[in-house]
């Protein structure tokens, strides 16, 4: 389970009484898109709409609806604003309303109706930001159906992210295991040895095989691969499989201009690769401008490498894997 799911669970388990602040409009220039959301309690935040005046004045308003619903219900209705600045609160529903941006609709069983209330945030002098444009804030109180629906949808969020697969648990691997965890990405580390696999953080898969490019053929399409283990014969076989899915993000292999070449020979030569094939390969990771090779910083630069070959890929995405195209034209057929 990825660890932001998690981490959602386990707020929504200890909080107590908790609101749901979303962003649902935005004009110009803001520091979070729509639907981005964070759930606030008496005690703690989980998430963020941007920080800044515009988060303080949220959980403002998201905790006296906690302490108080009809005491925030009369707040809202007040001209003077809430917080600092020019922010200009929307009346609060007292009914039932139709569900907003994000899908999430919540009804309190204390009170039978729905309690919500709406900031109407402009990003300039007047709270301390310079943004420019403006947000619109919905704030709700959760119960527990809507608490559900949060879950279901961050798993279902989940279920959609990029795989990134890192083959070997060495120093890098460890580094970039780690790295890489912190993102909206799923993360899988394989290994042939078993003590390699220690120490890696708990919200990260593992695998312990005898023939790892097998976890390659059974990747879904738009996956990353990273490919840094102990045995550089191993590296160029992963990699060869790598480089004939045409439908991958991402082929990285660590290593020197003179294990580079080595490879091409090999893959050309030995593995009926073609130089568009290995044109696709990056290698050394992390690219050569900073001259540091110690792991923490391999991995910062090869993460960062990654995200953005995901995210082009997303945008445009490779010729499908010629093993999926069979399976879609069999069930077709």
């Amino acid at each position: 389970m990825n660890a932001k799911v998690q981490s959602l669970k386990a707020f929504l388990a200890r909080a107590g009484r908790v609101a749901l602040v979303e962003v649902a409009g935005t004009k110009g220039s803001t520091p979070r898109e729509k639907g981005a959301f964070m759930l606030v309690s008496s005690a703690a935040i989980f998430g963020t709409i941007g920080g800044g005046q515009l988060e303080y004045m949220a959980i403002d308003k998201a905790r006296q609806m906690l302490f108080s619903p009809l005491e925030g219900e009369m707040a809202a209705e007040r001209p003077e604003g809430v917080g600092r600045g020019s922010a200009r609160p929307k009346k609060m529903s007292s009914t039932a309303a139709a569900t907003p941006p994000g899908g999430f609709a919540a009804t309190l069983p204390s009170r039978g109706r729905d309690i919500r209330a709406t900031l109407d945030i402009p990003l300039g002098p007047e709270i301390g930001q310079c943004c420019g444009g403006r947000v619109e804030v919905l704030i709700r109180l959760v119960d527990a159906a809507l608490a559900q629906e949060l879950v279901a949808a961050a798993e279902a969020a989940e279920a959609q992210l990029p795989h990134v697969y890192i083959f070997g648990g060495g120093h890098v691997g460890q580094a970039l295991a780690s790295a890489v965890a912190l993102l909206p990405v799923r993360v899988a580390v394989v290994e042939t040895r078993a003590e390699a696999l220690d120490g890696m953080p708990d919200t990260i898969e593992t695998s312990l095989t005898p023939m790892p490019e097998a976890m390659v053929r059974e990747a879904p399409a738009g996956s990353a691969f990273v490919i840094l283990t102990h045995d550089h014969a191993l590296d160029f076989l992963i990699a060869t499989e790598a480089l004939k899915r045409r439908d991958a993000a991402y082929v990285g292999m660590i290593g020197s201009k003179t294990k580079k070449a080595t490879f091409r020979s090999w893959f050309l030569k030995s593995a009926d690769g073609s130089e568009a094939g290995f044109a696709r390969l990056v290698s050394p990771i992390g690219g050569e401008t900073v001259k540091d090779k110690r792991p923490q910083v391999i991995a910062a630069l090869a993460a960062a490498e990654i995200m953005t070959a995901l995210a082009a890929h997303a945008v445009a995405p490779a010729a499908p894997h010629p093993a999926s195209r069979g399976k879609a034209m069999a069930a077709d057929g």
